[in-house]
């Protein structure tokens, strides 16, 4: 296809695409933190919009990154663990914007396999690092396949090599550019330039950090119990004190965890910076959308965990900020329920290109010029497939959250898939009332004040299945 650009027609936009890798949004002073300061993530929400309920369909890095790039569910684009490589051949949102004329790259992040069907395809220019990458000297894979150590701190030198290919790039084109952190996924490694943050005092405890699982169903206690230690030597960095109790002991390790992360937050939010700077010095800000988010959330010793995968709250909602002074108003904010599978119909919306039958998701662009059409999503869909990894012990799970109740079913059952174990746990159920129980501390499934609701998430959840194509579980099948 030609570049789709006419002397006649507006200039399409460029598309910034800044992800980072575990940046939960209660970790964003825009999202109201009360642990840290985020002030260039900040800028972007000031000069556009701010998505409070966006929401990931799968809370694990490759499986959330495969979603983004193609606009489907897990079980269409096939990566449904870590351990299920992308096929780069499929269609995805990169290769479509650059057969219609936008320039496009990737550098960072990739996490989606390697080799010749799983490299990044449909960018002009890639670079990446391999698996999850190093936070100090990251070894980069170029597109030729060579591999080369780049002295640094990896933040930083993500952004140097997106600056890099920003200069010397096609100046007619419009251009499409994925900036893809490493930070802050374990295990938190700082720079020297925030190493001294966060020393003068204690920072605030989630509201459920004392979790005692009660009231759930057993998957939660479970993944608790068996997993040895939360908070390894390699995330700590330093022996725990001795003689403390272990209430004490936990709250050690939170202080000592926390301070690393925001250290690793607090560079990625300064190179978020430095590319804002940038299109302003280049002139490019009103012709740029910017775009700033995470794969997914993470528990920020929320229930006393420091991972994802669970469908609680602080796992599956994303932070979603995004300007584009040409059609989005600054200050302006959308409690609207979106999803990262929405992401690449948004991308080729902005790009005047259709979406394919096989995308799944919805365009939020009329959300982002502040219209909410009459039939937009009443409900979001999470499915997790890893089952019980043998490491973080989180069972399989799917289920439905509305503006007020999530419904979850733990099927617990790996169904064959790689990286699951062939354990099969009893299915449970889980229901929350977001309203009344913000930190989903208790479910409501057998509640009979709830059967009501209970009855219509369920009709729910079955009706997004059939939508999407995701089929129930069934025991005994295999996927």
């Amino acid at each position: 296809m030609p570049d789709q650009q006419s002397d006649s027609a507006p200039r399409r936009p460029n598309i910034l695409f800044i992800m980072a890798d575990d940046h939960a949004a209660h970790a964003v002073s825009a999202y109201g933190s009360n642990i840290n300061e985020t002030p260039h993530i900040d800028r972007i929400a000031e000069g556009g919009m701010r998505l409070d309920n966006c929401f990931c369909t799968n809370s694990l890095c490759a499986p959330s990154r495969a979603t983004i790039l193609t606009g489907t569910y897990n079980h269409v684009n096939g990566v449904q663990t870590l351990s299920t490589e992308f096929d780069s051949r499929q269609p995805a949102v990169a290769g479509m914007l650059k057969e219609a004329g936008y320039e496009t790259a990737i550098v960072g992040k990739w996490h989606l396999g390697h080799g010749e069907n799983h490299d990044p395809r449909g960018f002009d220019f890639w670079t990446v690092v391999p698996d999850q990458g190093r936070y100090h000297n990251p070894v980069f894979i170029d597109m030729d396949g060579s591999q080369r150590v780049i002295p640094g701190y990896a933040t930083n030198i993500i952004t140097d090599l997106a600056e890099e290919w920003l200069d010397g790039r096609d100046e007619e084109k419009p251009f499409f550019l994925m900036v893809h952190h490493k930070a802050p996924h374990r295990n938190w490694e700082p720079d020297a330039k925030h190493l001294d943050m966060y020393t003068d005092g204690d920072l605030a405890v989630p509201e459920n950090f004392f979790d005692d699982y009660s009231g759930r169903a057993t998957a939660a206690r479970e993944a608790q119990m068996r997993v040895a230690d939360h908070l390894r030597m390699d995330d700590l960095k330093k022996l725990l004190p001795p003689g403390m109790t272990q209430d004490e002991q936990a709250l050690w390790k939170y202080q000592t965890y926390i301070k690393d992360y925001l250290r690793c937050v607090a560079s990625v939010d300064d190179n978020v910076g430095r590319l804002l700077d940038y299109l302003d010095a280049k002139g490019l800000t009103e012709d740029t959308i910017v775009i700033y988010t995470s794969d997914q959330g993470f528990f920020l010793g929320d229930h006393g965990w420091y991972d994802k995968r669970f469908m609680y709250e602080e796992s599956l909602r994303m932070p979603f900020v995004i300007r584009y002074p040409k059609e989005i108003e600054a200050g302006s904010v959308s409690d609207a329920l979106c999803m990262n599978v929405d992401f690449a119909q948004t991308f080729l919306d902005y790009a005047g290109l259709p979406a394919t039958e096989r995308m799944q998701g919805e365009s939020l662009r009329p959300l982002l010029k502040g219209e909410l059409p009459d039939d937009w999503r009443k409900s979001v869909y999470y499915r997790y497939w890893e089952h019980d990894d043998g490491i973080h012990h989180v069972w399989a799970h799917y289920g439905v959250r509305t503006d007020r109740y999530k419904l979850v079913y733990y099927y617990a059952d790996g169904l064959g898939l790689p990286g699951t174990s062939d354990k099969v746990m009893e299915p449970e159920w889980e229901l929350f009332d977001l309203e009344n129980d913000p930190w989903e501390m208790k479910s409501v499934y057998d509640d009979p004040a709830y059967e009501q609701v209970r009855a219509e998430l369920e009709a729910e959840l079955a009706r997004v299945q059939a939508e999407i194509g995701d089929k129930p579980y069934v025991a005994g099948e295999r996927a």
